[in-house]
């Protein structure tokens, strides 16, 4: 961690336009922050899409910039604007229903389930930012070095 002496540690700080975007189908994919307990992605997704039924291990907030998607458990609209917060243990199905960009700030994991209701996968930072380089290794994009630890 960098040091100033007389203000104490220096704000970390990434530009998005210096990560590039890599696609997992019809998800747009950007990882911003991978940390031990946080993780940061931006995502734009393609209507429609559904997520799996999945369980938050701790807190999010999600800030919508373009589109309109929902938690089909909850029925209710989240359009261009809106912040989100969920609580941790938070159970629901992403649902977009319009072509959607969002910012998602993740503290842990998130637990998929199947249609019976087993565990089918836990993804965490590490995994997610595994996952974004292997997708620039395929696309040819060279891997950035400027994510936020």
């Amino acid at each position: 961690m960098l040091m100033n002496e007389t203000i104490g540690p220096l704000v970390g700080f990434v530009h998005a336009d210096d990560l590039p975007w890599v696609n997992a189908g019809p998800v747009g994919l950007q990882v911003l922050r991978v940390s031990p307990d946080t993780w940061v992605v931006r995502n734009r997704f393609k209507a429609p899409f559904q997520l799996p039924r999945h369980k938050h291990t701790g807190s999010v907030h999600a800030y919508t910039f373009s589109g309109r998607w929902r938690y089909a458990e909850y029925g209710i609209d989240y359009v261009a604007g809106t912040f989100i917060h969920e609580p941790p243990g938070s159970v629901h199905t992403l649902m977009i229903e319009e072509d959607s960009d969002i910012l998602f700030i993740i503290e842990g994991a998130f637990i998929e389930y199947d249609a019976d209701g087993a565990i089918s996968s836990v993804v965490d930072g590490e995994s997610t930012l595994n996952a974004y380089f292997a997708l620039c290794d395929a696309a040819g994009v060279p891997r950035p070095e400027g994510i936020l630890r």
